[in-house]
């Protein structure tokens, strides 16, 4: 060992190659299991870790501005200042994130309700004959000839 391992080993009491603790000997922690909910769908659930990361990222935020704070105020150096103010801009933007969270699942939860719609006052475009043709859906070999010259003038195909 080198000198200054040896000393600094002998002021903290501790003997040198037996106690020597390598980066190895540490478990590395199991990830954080996710709470599934089985009854709920992927959206609630996604919705829901989303929304925790957000809280998460929102705590650690404020904990860091109060930190850097007070750092700026014992040194009043002005880059501290700033790394403050840049701190509390990205925790005002993930609180704006988490508003948007709240107004996409909105919108998602919307979608489905709009899919299931019925309509009311269709608008048929047509003569009275036409509309009796469709309505007793008799087509006569007349009615499928004048359904395809009209598709075709639709279509731009005269």
């Amino acid at each position: 060992m080198s000198k200054l391992k040896d000393s600094v080993n002998e002021i903290l009491g501790i003997q040198g190659t037996k106690n020597e603790i390598k980066v190895s000997d540490f478990e590395q922690p199991a990830p954080v299991p996710r709470k599934i909910d089985e009854n709920k769908s992927d959206i609630d659930n996604d919705y829901d870790n989303s929304r925790e990361q957000y809280y998460n990222l929102i705590d650690k935020g404020n904990e860091a501005i109060e930190g850097i704070l007070e750092i700026a105020k014992e040194g009043q150096h002005p880059r501290a200042y700033e790394v403050a103010g840049q701190l509390i801009g990205q925790v005002a933007n993930t609180v704006d994130k988490l508003q948007d969270l709240q107004k996409k699942l909105k919108d998602l939860k919307e979608v489905t309700k709009k899919s299931d719609t019925k309509i009311q006052n269709a608008l048929f475009v047509g003569s009275t004959a036409e509309l009796q043709k469709m309505l007793n859906k008799k087509e006569t070999p007349e009615a499928r000839s004048e359904k395809q010259i009209e598709n075709e003038i639709i279509d731009g195909e005269e």
